[in-house]
């Protein structure tokens, strides 16, 4: 069996989960997504999604309950609620799980000030489910928690991303 691919389309928000064949690649699955409220772009700070290739470079939270959040890529032992929102304002919330990108374009996403890894972009749970299919986030790929957990099984390390605006 051929490796799977993500595309990730931040015009129409979505994350598309595609399987290599010889005679046209065959869709696996398709989810809403809620990228940058800042739009696409890849410099350090701009709070943007960054385009091109990536990877996935690390997977993070294998077997974790729905909703677990996380802080620094470490489960915090907590489980997002409404009211445990409400008792952290502000806080953005990682959830469930965490597909950590790297970018594989030198000066586009990769390296200096432009590093998506460095600029720690994810794709993950969120707490803002209600904002999924508009951009939302703050640079990361934002996905419904059974959606990010469904995705996080079907794929691996090295699984190759691609995002385009």
């Amino acid at each position: 069996m051929n490796d799977l691919y993500i595309d990730v389309d931040i015009r129409l928000q979505q994350l598309y989960l595609w399987q290599p064949h010889a005679d046209g690649d065959l869709l696996i699955r398709q989810y809403p997504v809620s990228t940058a409220l800042n739009g696409a772009g890849e410099a350090s700070g701009s709070y943007r999604t960054p385009r091109g290739r990536h990877r996935i470079a690390e997977r993070i939270g294998a077997g974790a309950p729905l909703f677990a959040a996380f802080q620094a890529r470490v489960p915090t032992g907590e489980i997002w609620t409404p009211a445990l929102d409400a008792a952290c304002p502000g806080r953005d919330w990682i959830l469930t799980r965490i597909l950590w990108l790297d970018g594989l374009e030198p000066g586009r996403n990769q390296g200096g000030t432009v590093d998506s890894h460095d600029r720690y972009i994810y794709i993950h749970g969120t707490h803002e489910e209600h904002r999924i299919g508009s951009p939302a986030s703050h640079g990361c790929i934002r996905m419904k928690n059974a959606d990010v957990a469904d995705l996080f099984d079907r794929v691996k390390t090295g699984t190759e991303v691609r995002i385009s605006a």
